[in-house]
């Protein structure tokens, strides 16, 4: 018990011990609790001798320990007693010491001592109380004689009746069998969802009425029936999802437990109750499907969102195709002729000539403007992968295939695929391809099913593709199929009027780029620039002006071009100019050296008779090509004397 408080008075003191006595000899079990504690503050005999502890090892075990397996139940139980002073469950049982469990009559009081709320609770055994009952009324009933066991009857009757009532309205489909296996009981709706009748089905092996069968339909031997086990064994048993066939023939999922019936020890059957699963199994179906394509539509975004990354990644500068050249004239015109179409494009063009960026303008300028264009740059991708990269795979088709991945031409379906460096496809792949640009259809490595694809190609290389079919190194029907409407990029040392355009769009972007004041182009530097060679074309153009910033002081270029590709410029010796006046220390100016190089340039051309080509033209007298003389015939303003 609690601390006995201090008394002045023998009288009172006796109190105290009665009331301690009364508390420890009671007959019912009483135990005192501090529910903010979840702790036993203490309890008499006849709670240790229910329980089967001892006092001391009920003190140290928390409320849960004993009381814990029905907790919601048991903080309802304490909340009420709180608050209304009482309260009564029988709801709540206790863990014995020896590990079993005891439904139990739970009253509780609430009590205050010393400021602090108490609850006495007093524990009463369910079990032993229904026995005391059961045996007082059957010995009422027999000293009542044979008119009480009448009206017994009657109420017996009258409870199976009810009980039949509850069995015939319920909807799960409900029979019984005895222990040879034959239906004892089958209420309605197991005879409907049978299609049954009781004829059917009562005093027969339920086994062989509904065919009892596992999901992938293969049949269960009666020996190993579950629904018969429960007869067996006394335990319950379960079918999560399994198989009945109806009258006609037709099988339907179902759920079933089959539950021993057990009299004096004795089982003498079972009760099976199932139910039809199949719209539970059609909506977990269409959840699946939803899941499955969202599954699918997550994996394209997250697929297009990488391809969308990687390219936005790749420096690309693009703000649309500069140049007023004649050659840019001529491919913009291409471009706003064919964009319009469905054609397949065939982009030709030395490396860095702007290839991907002409067939992005194309892809703009067409109705499909609104899809994606997704490039494939064929070079970078290795043989064995090329087909998953291009059609996609399923899970498991090779080894690494860890899930289903959508391939490069569903990816750009609507849209435009770029295929760069298409010289570069495998012979053995380019049958696959050519099938999907004529018939539209592909198949995912691993997978039998056929799609369908709508994609426009345009296709780029550096290659001469007619050689290469000619030479049995590519496909000459996908060749033709790929060169429907050629365009050949310019190399940038054929529009050298367009290099000053170029190098002030990309300087001002790479002054932005870069913490470095604002760089400026002096004419020095446009005339070095327009005297490149650029084999690189304007790809080695952008990597020149970046060096150019990052080395820049005081917002001056520093322009580092090869020495070995000036060979342009390298000027042959004068035969009409005198130059006999002209010292050893003399320093010429740099209007003096354009005269020279004009006279020069001009004596080449009076002597070839104008002509730039072949191996008497000018272009070969002066060391240079023709299409690099052109430009500076007409960057210089020359012609013929007459």
């Amino acid at each position: 018990m609690v601390d006995s408080p201090d008394y002045n008075d023998e009288w009172q003191k006796l109190a105290y011990w009665m009331r301690n006595t009364a508390f420890e000899q009671c007959a019912e079990a009483i135990m005192l609790l501090d529910p903010l504690e979840n702790r036993y503050i203490d309890c008499n005999i006849a709670a240790c001798q229910l329980l089967g502890y001892g006092r001391a090892e009920i003190l140290r075990l928390p409320i849960s320990a004993i009381h814990g397996k029905e907790l919601g139940q048991l903080i309802v139980f304490t909340e009420q007693a709180m608050t209304q002073g009482r309260s009564w469950s029988n709801r709540i049982g206790c863990k014995l010491k020896d590990g079993s469990y005891m439904a139990a009559e739970l009253h509780a009081a609430r009590a205050v001592l010393k400021k602090r709320e108490y609850l006495v609770v007093t524990l009463r055994s369910i079990s032993n109380d229904e026995l005391s009952r059961n045996k007082a009324e059957a010995d009422r009933l027999v000293r009542n004689g044979l008119l009480e066991w009448k009206h017994l009857e009657s109420v017996f009757r009258q409870g199976e009746r009810e009980n039949l009532l509850m069995l015939t309205s319920v909807g799960d489909g409900i029979y019984c069998v005895d222990t040879h296996g034959l239906c004892t009981f089958i209420n309605p709706a197991a005879k409907r969802l049978l299609g049954r009748t009781d004829s059917d089905v009562l005093g027969q092996n339920i086994h062989y009425v509904h065919h009892h069968t596992h999901e992938d339909g293969s049949h269960y031997p009666v020996e190993e029936c579950p629904i018969y086990a429960a007869i067996r064994d006394g335990i319950v048993h379960e079918g999560r999802q399994e198989v009945f066939w109806k009258h006609d023939g037709t099988p339907f999922p179902v759920e079933f437990t089959s539950t021993p019936i057990i009299a004096n020890s004795t089982i003498i059957g079972a009760v099976v109750v199932f139910r039809d699963i199949s719209e539970r199994i059609e909506t977990q179906r269409q959840l699946e499907n939803a899941l499955r394509e969202l599954s699918e539509l997550k994996a394209r975004l997250e697929d297009e969102n990488a391809y969308l990354q990687q390219e936005y990644l790749i420096e690309r500068n693009y703000h649309g195709i500069i140049g007023e050249g004649a050659g840019i004239k001529r491919i913009k015109q291409q471009i706003e002729l064919v964009a319009q179409t469905e054609a397949n494009v065939l982009v030709y063009g030395e490396s860095g000539t702007g290839k991907e960026l002409i067939a992005q303008a194309i892809h703009q300028a067409s109705r499909r403007a609104d899809k994606p264009m997704i490039r494939v740059n064929c070079a970078a991708i290795a043989h064995e992968l090329f087909e998953s990269e291009f059609f996609g795979h399923i899970k498991g088709a090779f080894t690494g295939a860890l899930r289903d991945r959508i391939g490069r031409f569903e990816l750009a379906n609507g849209g435009t695929l770029f295929l760069d460096e298409v010289g570069e496809i495998p012979l053995e792949l380019q049958s696959k391809l050519l099938r999907v640009l004529q018939e539209g259809q592909l198949e995912r490595v691993g997978e039998e099913k056929t799609r369908e694809v709508d994609v426009r190609i345009i296709a780029a290389t550096n290659r001469d593709l007619k050689a290469e079919a000619d030479q049995g190194r590519f496909r000459e029907d996908l060749y033709f199929r790929l060169n429907v409407f050629p365009i050949q990029a310019v190399p940038l040392r054929d529009r050298r009027e367009d290099i000053g355009l170029l190098a002030a769009h990309y300087l001002e972007q790479l002054c932005h780029k870069f913490p470095r004041q604002q760089c400026k182009l002096t004419q020095r530097d446009l005339k070095q620039l327009r005297d490149y060679a650029w084999p690189g074309n304007v790809r080695e153009l952008q990597n020149v002006l970046e060096r150019a910033v990052i080395t820049s002081r005081a917002g001056r270029l520093n322009l580092d071009l090869p020495q070995h590709n000036h060979q342009d410029n390298a000027q042959p010796t004068l035969p009409a100019l005198n130059t006999e006046s002209i010292t050893e220390t003399e320093i010429l100016s740099d209007d003096d050296m354009q005269a020279l190089v004009k006279h020069n340039m001009l004596a080449a051309l009076e002597k070839s008779g104008w002509k730039l080509f072949g191996s008497d033209g000018a272009a070969a007298l002066l060391g240079m090509k023709p299409t690099t003389l052109a430009s500076r015939i007409k960057r210089m303003g020359l012609k013929p004397s007459r």
